[in-house]
């Protein structure tokens, strides 16, 4: 009986997008808690190609080959045995340790979502890697509430227009850099102020913010800490942050990766209810653009770049 096989990018060792080879490999089985899914779109995330040039070697090392990403949608092809809750020819959302880069992943049932029937796979495979995390960081993390002012660095990005609009949504009062060309975007994400980064500096038209969200890291960070108000709060998703300076400033601040996570039951709940906003037309996800699986490299050179409006995402299947 032959061995059924897909195609699948494997990084063999650290280097540039060039590692990135198209290979055929044997398809994965399911576990008993897990599902196989046909993946229609997957997601390409600026840690995708960090990964892959060795930046987190020290603490999380590659074990090669690997397949790269994380975030998918597709639909249901088999189900482990002791799954009840999924079913063949389900469309669904969610993350993969596996790699999402391919024809095919696992994936366990508990990170997994319906996709909605209004939801396309591309708009769908934003929210496991850009519409949580940004969820997560304002929310949960960095404890946005109505009325609050937060400033956020590169709003136009795939996590800073979800960032956006989640903050609008929520009731606060949002500030956002970005480029000259996305202005107008941003403002019709809902941003109340947005501050073109290449001929005004924020801090001179921010002040006394609540939250600030940091996406860029170096000088933007930098300049960022004169604008939290005392007792606000200051997160990068990208640099650590000096307790020291923290104290001196009077203001709070949250490594990289640290979020104040929700109870299992509730991380379940949350995709889902992004996804239905999504669906309703509350909450819009940008797609900058769509690469085929043997397009990977081209994708990771885009993704370097850190100057795009919204998503980039591997289109793999229709």
């Amino acid at each position: 009986m032959s061995i059924p096989m897909m195609k699948a990018v494997q990084v063999q060792q650290y280097g540039g997008p060039e590692q990135l080879k198209l290979v055929q490999i044997p398809r994965p089985k399911p576990l008993a808690e897990e599902v196989l899914v046909r993946i229609y779109t997957a997601g390409v995330l600026p840690y995708d190609w960090k990964y892959r040039q060795g930046q987190f070697k020290n603490f999380r090392p590659a074990n090669f080959p690997y397949i790269p990403g994380s975030s998918f949608a597709g639909m249901i092809e088999e189900v482990g045995s002791d799954v009840t809750e999924f079913r063949n020819g389900q469309a669904v959302f969610g993350r993969s340790e596996k790699g999402t880069y391919a024809e095919y992943t696992t994936a366990p049932v508990k990170g997994l979502s319906l996709k909605p029937v209004k939801l396309t796979f591309d708009e769908a495979v934003t929210i496991p890697g850009s519409a949580l995390p940004a969820w997560l960081t304002l929310f949960h993390t960095g404890g946005l509430m109505a009325g609050h002012k937060v400033l956020i660095h590169a709003a136009a990005g795939g996590f800073g227009m979800l960032a956006v609009q989640f903050a609008k949504w929520k009731g606060a009062h949002v500030i956002g850099t970005c480029s000259t060309n996305n202005v107008d975007f941003v403002y019709a994400l809902g941003a109340d102020t947005v501050i073109d980064y290449t001929s005004e500096k924020f801090e001179q038209k921010a002040s006394d913010v609540d939250l600030v969200i940091d996406t860029v890291g170096g000088q933007t960070l930098e300049r960022s800490w004169s604008v939290v108000k005392q007792g606000g709060t200051l997160l990068s998703i990208v640099e650590e942050l000096s307790q020291e300076k923290a104290k001196k400033h009077k203001i709070h601040v949250i490594k990289p990766g640290l979020h104040s996570m929700p109870s299992p039951e509730k991380l379940q709940e949350i995709p889902q209810q992004i996804a239905q906003m999504m669906a309703e037309g509350q909450i819009k996800s940008v797609i900058n653009k769509k690469f085929l699986l043997h397009e990977v490299q081209q994708a990771h050179k885009l993704s370097q770049t850190g100057h795009g409006r919204g998503r980039i995402v591997l289109h793999i299947a229709d």
